[in-house]
């Protein structure tokens, strides 16, 4: 009897192993077949990398959370809600005031409003209070070794973290963010940090995790380097009445059409653009209410390439609005 219950416990013990090894990503064919080609694009030296395959673990959450309906398939009004509202925007207001000169030399290097970064950055971490909990090797690999659908595109931000990490001598196990990856106050994934970063406060560094002058530059810069028009506007108030208007709000997001086509078909704009500006004609929905409509612009536009989401955009820029205007002139 004790020998069965010993050969019991040892065969419970073993297969406990089995999945926790199986949990790391060292021993995976094609995380082996992924280290060899970063060995030789980029120098990496094998067993490096391999080492830090045994400490990158498999996260299920991750994948629950990354299968949710996403958030534009909530109502408009939720949504909104949860991004403008009087609590974010003083908190809002306390760190325009905090930042303010940096604010206002993005504006002037870049052209991008400061109460435009002053949103995207609430809304993305609640000014840099809210920046993840995940550690981004386990989020990374997760979702670029488990999660098909998207692999590629996780794959090259894995790619992205560890060249980060080596230029900037970090340790990678030690970055923490979103479950998709995402880093630092302004949440730039992996790429976004290597390619738009900007040492704003001119320290010599690059860091979006707890500088926040160099995240205000590095958003203003990321908006800038995706064709934002300074000067320009963003998005409109739209007056609709036509009875064709699902020709225009089929989900995209690219401006399109001209002012005078949208205002034939039955949607007005409200406010003043460019007389030669193309425009998107945006839906909003709430179930069970009518549905707010905008007109969103080439800036609008700009604002999608960091979520690509008309709610997103319309939040930031409904954000900055309210911000501009509780802002004593």
């Amino acid at each position: 009897m004790t020998r069965v219950l010993a050969f019991l416990i040892g065969a419970v013990l073993c297969s406990a192993l089995r999945a926790e090894s199986a949990a790391f990503y060292a021993g995976r064919a094609e995380v082996r077949v992924f280290v060899r080609e970063l060995v030789e694009r980029h120098g990496f030296v094998e067993k490096e990398l391999m080492r830090v395959f045994k400490h990158a673990k498999r996260q299920e959450a991750i994948l629950k959370a990354v299968k949710m309906p996403p958030s534009g398939n909530k109502s408009w009004a939720e949504y909104r809600a949860n991004f403008v509202n009087p609590e974010r925007v003083q908190a809002g207001l306390r760190f325009w005031e905090k930042y303010r000169a940096a604010l206002e030399r993005a504006q002037h290097e870049f052209g991008v409003p400061g109460e435009l970064v002053v949103a995207i950055i609430g809304i993305e971490t609640f000014y840099g209070k809210r920046t993840g909990s995940w550690r981004v090797i386990d989020a990374l690999s997760t979702l670029a070794f488990d999660y098909p659908p998207r692999a590629p595109f996780f794959r090259s931000q894995l790619e992205h973290f560890l060249l980060f990490a080596r230029d900037e001598q970090i340790d990678v196990l030690s970055v923490h963010g979103s479950y998709a990856g995402a880093i630092g106050i302004p949440q730039f994934m992996p790429g976004s940090y290597r390619h738009y970063a900007v040492d704003f406060d001119g320290d010599g560094a690059l860091d979006l995790r707890g500088n926040a002058v160099d995240a205000i530059g590095s958003v203003a810069n990321f908006l800038k380097q995706h064709g934002w028009r300074s000067g320009e506007p963003v998005l409109l108030d739209a007056e609709v009445n036509g009875s064709d208007l699902k020709t225009y709000t089929d989900g995209g997001l690219q401006p399109r059409h001209t002012l005078e086509e949208l205002a034939r078909a039955g949607a007005r704009s409200l406010g003043v653009a460019p007389a030669e500006a193309r425009a998107v004609l945006v839906e909003l929905a709430t179930p069970r209410m009518p549905s707010d409509f905008r007109i969103g612009l080439h800036n609008f536009w700009v604002i999608t390439h960091y979520n690509r989401s008309a709610f997103y955009a319309s939040a930031v820029v409904d954000l900055a609005r309210s911000l501009r205007a509780a802002t004593p002139r």
